[in-house]
């Protein structure tokens, strides 16, 4: 059972990071191979879902689902009555039998849980996943907003390809509290959410980025992956705009110490350089602040 729920690249950094083995074979548990009867409503009543996708080279993008329609969903498969942003030109593998992730998160509750699987169908109005896995996450990091439903139809996202050092690029990227991360290992996908206060994202000389790895539930899922991969993907929102970066690139872990210190917690620090980089007009659902915002 263990060996099957993490994968060798998954295993190799819990046992660099000194997690025990006898706490894999708990954490297995939590792992299921369904949506649970009670789980299904939660990913039904969402607007929104995040997706992880490969391109058809072979390399990770995360964008957002819009749900119109909504979902709807049994235990053994997801179908998301929309289609993912840029779906067309970030070139996303569609097709039956490609692998896929989705983040179900409410922002207002905090609450998120995961589904990884395969596509079953794809078409301009639904994207259709059959099961794999499914499992929560802890709230921690997650800045509590409302995702505001449009007073009007909502134009479609306009994408472009730009250059890292782009002007809006820039502002995004340092104003942002909240993006997701999209990686993929030999027989799997994955999407995560990552937070924390603005800037938490930094944008270095060489136009690679950075964020922190903070303690957390110690699946290791996404820097498992990259592990095995050395890619990852990158969505980037603003929610006040409704402006978005997607951005795919080589990753990498770095354990130093001297590394990590530079972020207040953080454990290790993930470094991304951008190969390829899309700024979207109307890429992601406008939000606000809830009221226990800090």
């Amino acid at each position: 059972m263990t060996g099957s729920v993490f994968h060798a690249g998954e295993r190799a950094v819990q046992d660099r990071a000194g997690v025990p083995s006898d706490w894999r074979q708990r954490a297995a548990r939590a792992i299921r191979p369904e949506i649970p009867l009670l789980l299904q409503p939660f990913f039904e009543s969402l607007p929104v879902l995040f997706v992880g996708l490969q391109d058809m080279r072979g390399r990770p993008w995360a964008t957002v689902c819009p749900l119109p329609a909504g979902a709807q969903v049994t235990r053994n498969r997801l179908t998301a009555r929309g289609r993912p942003v840029l779906a067309e030109l970030l070139g996303l593998d569609l097709r039956s039998g490609s692998k896929a992730a989705v983040l179900g998160l409410d922002f207002a509750t905090r609450r998120r849980n995961r589904v990884n699987g395969t596509v079953v169908s794809a078409t301009e109005v639904i994207l259709s996943i059959a099961v794999e896995q499914c499992y929560g996450n802890c709230p921690q990091y997650i800045r509590m907003r409302d995702i505001c439903p449009p007073a009007a139809p909502v134009p479609l996202a306009e994408g472009k390809p730009v250059a890292i050092g782009d002007a809006r690029a820039h502002r995004i990227i340092s104003q942002a509290d909240t993006f997701f991360i999209a990686t993929h290992a030999t027989d799997g996908a994955d999407v995560s959410h990552r937070g924390g206060v603005p800037g938490v994202l930094r944008q270095n000389a060489d136009g690679s980025l950075s964020f922190p790895d903070y303690a957390g539930n110690r699946y290791y899922n996404t820097l498992g992956n990259i592990e095995v991969s050395g890619r990852a993907g990158l969505l980037i929102p603003d929610f006040a705009s409704g402006e978005a970066i997607f951005l795919t690139g080589r990753a990498s872990v770095d354990w130093s110490p001297a590394r990590a210190v530079a972020f207040a917690g953080a454990e290790r620090v993930v470094d991304v350089q951008p190969e390829e980089v899309w700024y979207a007009q109307h890429g992601v659902p406008r939000g606000v602040f809830g009221p226990h915002t800090g």
